[in-house]
Order: structure tokens, then sequence, then C-alpha cells
């Protein structure tokens, strides 16, 4: 099961300390990264750690890619060593979601393995954990839409599904670890179908934006919860088993709704 994002977009508050730009076009996406730091060659040197990661995780992980681990493992072929631990932490973290997700994040469909659901998330903060240990503490680093931020303060606006160029909502942070992960099929159509019946979803969402500290954790919740459709705010509000998720919709109709962030 894989999705593609509507692009939310990082709306940087007036702020005067510099800032440090990266873009990375990779995964079939691009990735925009912004360090409000003064620069030092050790983040110089993150940031194209950075890059070269999420190149790497591509390279990797892609289902497109005919020498990926991914696609080895779908043709029951043996996956380089240098890629097993990897792989090892992947396929066990898309485990860990199909169950606390109760299944509405499956990986695994049709006897073949495709972790994108869960990959572009976890690449994002593998990166942005690079960028944490060389001293930064401000960081914005956008994925397609899904977005890990530290510190603050930021704002990120969350496009409007059904209005093209508006913003459905917008959401300030200041301090602390905050992901934000969207799901819906606004920009390239439905790639989310629900993986008990390999159908699309009912269309009762037009996005769905799920908030957590983790995006690896936001992005699998955020991609299960749309393929629920109608019971996706109940599962949400009561059975997500995350700490400090919310969440915030825009149904089909236009309406809107927000889960309480859980404890």
């Amino acid at each position: 099961m894989s999705e593609r994002p509507i692009s939310d977009r990082p709306i940087s508050e007036p702020d005067a300390r510099p800032e440090l730009h990266r873009v990375v076009r990779t995964m079939g996406t691009v990735f925009s990264c912004t360090v409000r730091a003064a620069p030092t060659p050790l983040l110089h040197k993150a940031l194209d750690e950075a890059e070269a990661l999420l190149h790497h995780l591509d390279r990797v992980f892609s289902p497109y890619r005919e020498d990926s681990a991914v696609s080895l493992v779908n043709r029951g072929e043996p996956v380089p060593a240098r890629w097993q631990s990897e792989l090892y932490q992947v396929t066990h973290l898309c485990a860990e979601a199909h169950q606390r997700t109760g299944g509405w994040f499956a990986a695994w469909r049709g006897g073949r393995f495709d972790p994108s659901g869960l990959v572009k998330g976890w690449a994002v903060e593998r990166a942005a954990d690079l960028l944490l240990d060389a001293g930064a503490e401000h960081i914005c680093l956008n994925g397609g839409g899904d977005i890990q931020l530290h510190g603050g303060p930021w704002q990120v606006g969350v496009s409007h599904p059904l209005r093209p160029g508006e913003l459905a909502a917008l959401v300030s942070h200041t301090e602390g670890p905050l992901a934000l992960a969207t799901s819906g099929p606004a920009e390239r159509g439905c790639h989310i179908v629900d993986p008990h019946t390999g159908a699309a979803p009912s269309p009762a969402l037009a996005s769905l934006t799920v908030t957590a500290a983790s995006l690896t954790e936001a992005d699998t919740v955020a991609t299960a919860a749309y393929a629920m459709g109608e019971r996706a705010r109940p599962w949400l509000t009561g059975h997500a088993g995350l700490r400090g998720l919310a969440a915030f919709a825009v149904a089909a109709d236009g309406s809107t709704w927000t889960t309480p962030q859980s404890g």
C-alpha cells in the first residue's frame, strides 16, 4: 500500500536567525530542508550526508528499481549484506505499524512487499537526526508534503484538497519535535487501497492530516486512517495507540473535523 500526500507548505515565521537551505529530488518527489542556524562546516557536512542518505534509501527501497532491495525480495533473490540491516529495520517498523493499525497499514499484499507508505517518513526522520547530531536545533524537513519539525517557531499550511491554492488549516509549532503527514488523492489520484479488499477507499475523506512527534508514525497512521474512510474518526479518537496523536480531516462534502490530541 503506497500513497502520495497532499503538498503541505511550511511557512516560516519572521526570524532574524540565518538559514541554510537544501533541495533534493529523489523518491519521485522533492525534499526541502531549512535549518535555522549559523552556517558551519559541520552543518554543511550534515546537509551533504542527509542528501546522500535520501538518495541511498531510494536506491535500497524503491519498488520501481529492478535492483533495489524491495525488488530483490519480491523476486525471492538474496539482498546484499550491506543493505540487510536497513531492510530489517524497515520490515520491523512495517510489522509494528500493521499490528498497531489492526492491519489497515499493510506493506505486504498479494505476496508482494512495498514499504513506500513508511519509507519516506522514516527517511525524513533519519535525515533530520543527522542535522540534530550536527548541532542544529531548528529544522524543517519536508519530504513531498510530509514534514518533520524540530525547534521553531514554524508555521505549516495544510493545503485544501477541494480548493486549489487555499489552505484548510494552519499549524503553529514552537519547540520540540512535531511531524505532519497528509494522505489523500488530490494531487496524483488515489494511491491508497483498502488492504483487506484491494479496492480504493470509500470517498468519505478528501484529505486527512495526522500530527505526532515522529513522522514515521504519523505517516503510517495517516495512510491507515485514510484507507478506513468514515471509520477513521472514531479509530483515531480512541484506538490509534500513539502518544501525542492528533488529526484534521476535510470530508468529501467540504466539512472538516478534528480529533483531540492523545495523551
